[in-house]
């Protein structure tokens, strides 16, 4: 097992310089940039993503040509050359795009991601000021799904055929075809003071006077605040693992040793919790940690912008949008790693779970 976890971290090296070398490249030639940021506001032009870059240039040149320069941006002609290779120094666009690229691969080995462009503060404080949300959001949803969907799964197997697994078939299936962000409307309307009830809050995950109240009232509050968004979030998320954990154990209980089993005797729930659900639960279990990243860091951007909770989602569309680019390639790398090391941690959990897996044996 050794030799494979060794295999696996020496694998990672070229799978993270291949993703930030084919984001590095395709943000080439992405429109706007943070030059063109700054000129439409010295310009009153207005920035955000209305800010494009003509003539085929982008701010990632090499630079500009004396007297000529300003032409590469929309908006910047009148301005003084000088002042536009200030920016390109400021956001050291000035080098070319191999040393731009070399030096930022060596930073973030370092764990060194330096500064936003626009909001004057590391990306790693902003990462962090912005992690509540992620974290209340992913370990809520996480758990609530797989503490029902799992529970649901066994019985709809063992009921399998019956009216309930197929009335519970219809509620999960429905649930996971509904849009999340259509379902968040709806409970805003009906119960955030929308047109019905003003039952819940909208924004952030506690009150202004959290810090006054006592600690049952702001676990209280705390939950009040997420109570509308985790009902919106997991409406779809436990209908996967709902189903994937049936036939994980349809598939066991019809094998021989069940059989063998329930003819020595033994009753429906020995040989179900005895036998079947360590089998059965081994694919679920093993895949706990990529699911917990999953809804940790995708799948809330919309949720978090109708409920105004400022998280890592809505954190990385802003950058996006702002060209913000040391936010924007610091958060893909710390997300790559982090998915390329869960999945390790899914692959050992198999191990563990099941001793009869033995990665040794087989090529990565």
């Amino acid at each position: 097992m050794g030799a494979y976890i060794l295999r696996r971290l020496l694998l990672m090296i070229p799978t993270l310089f291949g993703i930030m070398l084919i984001s590095f490249i395709v943000v080439q030639f992405a429109p706007g940039g943070p030059v063109e940021q700054v000129i439409a506001q010295v310009t009153g032009q207005g920035g955000g993503a209305d800010a494009r870059i003509g003539g085929g240039g982008n701010d990632f040149s090499q630079g500009f040509e004396a007297g000529g320069g300003n032409a590469r941006y929309r908006g910047a002609q009148g301005l003084d050359p000088e002042f536009i290779a200030q920016l390109e120094r400021q956001f050291g666009f000035d080098k070319p795009a191999h040393e731009r690229f070399a030096k930022m691969l060596w930073d973030y080995i370092r764990f060194d991601f330096g500064e936003s462009y626009f909001r004057d503060i590391s990306v790693v404080d902003l990462i962090l000021e912005k992690m509540p949300v992620s974290i209340s959001l992913g370990i809520w949803i996480t758990l609530i799904s797989y503490g029902i969907s799992i529970p649901l799964g066994i019985r709809k197997a063992v009921k399998d055929g019956s009216p309930f697994d197929v009335w519970t078939s219809g509620i999960v299936i429905i649930a996971y075809a509904i849009p999340s962000f259509l379902f968040a409307i709806l409970l805003m309307v009906l119960f955030a003071g929308g047109s019905f009830f003003d039952w819940f809050p909208l924004r952030g995950l506690t009150s202004d006077n959290w810090h006054e109240l006592s600690w049952p009232a702001r676990i209280l509050d705390y939950f009040w605040h997420l109570t509308l968004p985790l009902t919106s979030l997991v409406l779809s998320a436990f209908a996967t693992t709902t189903l994937l954990t049936k036939n994980s154990f349809l598939d066991e209980i019809r094998k021989q040793y069940v059989t063998t089993a329930t003819a020595k005797g033994l009753t429906e729930r020995q040989v179900l919790y005895g036998h079947v659900f360590r089998n059965a639960m081994l694919i679920i279990i093993a895949g706990f940690p990529g699911a917990f990243i999953s809804s940790f860091f995708t799948g809330s951007l919309l949720i978090e912008s109708i409920f105004s909770l400022d998280g890592l989602g809505l954190l990385g569309f802003r950058s996006v949008v702002d060209r913000d680019y040391p936010v924007v390639f610091a958060t893909l790398y710390i997300f790559s790693l982090l998915g390329l090391i869960v999945s390790l941690i899914s692959d050992i959990t198999y191990t563990l779970i099941d001793p009869r897996i033995d990665f040794e044996r087989r090529d990565v």
